[in-house]
């Protein structure tokens, strides 16, 4: 989806409409953060980690690209709960990258450790 740049300002690579928000209180909820992210513009959507490996992290969805762009310059850093939370542009194509790499490394682990113990694939 193209965005037309508002006159006078400018996104930087990868910018988009989803933040990526880590450091945050484990007690945070939806409603803190509508508020403190709403100030910046139109939300469309929040999901706040809720299993082991994305506790402390959420995803905000503007309604536009250059309200998000506000949100991140004003929030990141900001002191919210006793933490500094760091708000990031949601980069999917380098999080696909990297558990793409997670994956291959695994399977050579998994490889590895069928060779040390003498397992074959069976089919």
């Amino acid at each position: 989806m193209a965005v037309a740049a508002r006159p006078g300002s400018k996104l930087p690579p990868g910018a988009n409409r989803i933040l990526f928000v880590k450091n945050l209180s484990y007690n945070i909820t939806g409603d803190d953060l509508y508020d403190l992210f709403g100030r910046y513009g139109g939300i469309r959507q929040i999901r706040i980690g809720n299993e082991a490996k994305t506790k402390g992290t959420a995803f905000v969805v503007f309604d536009d690209v250059m309200d998000a762009k506000n949100g991140l310059e004003h929030l990141n850093g900001f002191h919210l709960q006793e933490r500094y939370i760091v708000v990031l542009y949601h980069m999917p194509a380098k999080q696909e990258a990297a558990a793409k790499a997670d994956i291959e490394r695994r399977e050579k682990e998994l490889e590895e450790l069928k060779r040390k113990h003498n397992i074959g694939d069976e089919s």
